[in-house]
């Protein structure tokens, strides 16, 4: 993982070196989440959240950019109708999954007429918190406990979107993430999978 890392850099590096411009800016906007992989029987529905952070685009050519980012990200899922016996009694009720990560996309832009673009690269994503929030249908109140003890602390993605310059400084984009590690913590002999799954629709303005 350290020589990954440091590969990274190293290539940040090289490029920055050879660009021949360089312009950062801000940008926000949604999140669609939702879980993918073994959720067979969860009865998943996708959750909306939100996702901030502050980008780097490197002009490499006329049609070329790559774009790194660090984005705060809340993401999850919510599990409807769940049910279980407590001493003799049955209930059921909802579970939604808050996850918030810090993730970092390194993105290649291609631009064909300066205006659209297409957009696509590797993700990582380092978790910050995680709670999950009960409110069982026999009762009002909603319970929340952490859950960050249950999840890996690092998720690996692909990213895939388009988007369009709106100005020369104004963006908007469209994209969605997939996960591709499993982002649960699983018991030996236990081969599910989990993996994040979220469309983002963002808004970035360049200086």
């Amino acid at each position: 993982m350290k020589k990954v890392i440091l590969s990274a850099i190293a290539f940040i590096v090289f490029v920055f070196v050879n660009a021949q411009e360089v312009k950062f800016g801000i940008k926000g906007g949604l999140n669609l989440s939702n879980w993918a992989g073994d959720t067979r029987g969860m009865n998943l529905k996708p959750i909306v959240g939100m996702n901030a952070g502050v980008l780097v685009q490197i002009k490499l050519s006329e049609q070329l950019d790559i774009q790194p980012e660090l984005l705060y990200s809340t993401q999850g899922t919510k599990m409807k109708n769940v049910g279980a016996s407590i001493s003799d009694t049955y209930y059921t009720g909802d579970i939604k999954w808050n996850l918030s990560y810090l993730n970092v996309p390194v993105l290649l832009k291609y631009s064909g007429d300066g205006k659209s673009f297409i957009e696509a690269g590797p993700q990582v994503g380092f978790l910050t918190s995680a709670k999950a929030s009960t409110k069982l249908t026999q009762y009002s109140q909603t319970v929340e406990r952490d859950v960050k003890e249950a999840f890996e602390s690092i998720d690996f993605g692909f990213v895939v979107g388009a988007g369009l310059n709106i100005t020369p400084n104004l963006l908007v984009d469209l994209r969605y993430n997939i996960g591709l590690s499993n982002i649960a913590k699983t018991e030996s002999g236990d081969n599910t999978k989990i993996r994040s799954s979220i469309f983002a629709l963002t808004a970035g303005y360049r200086f």
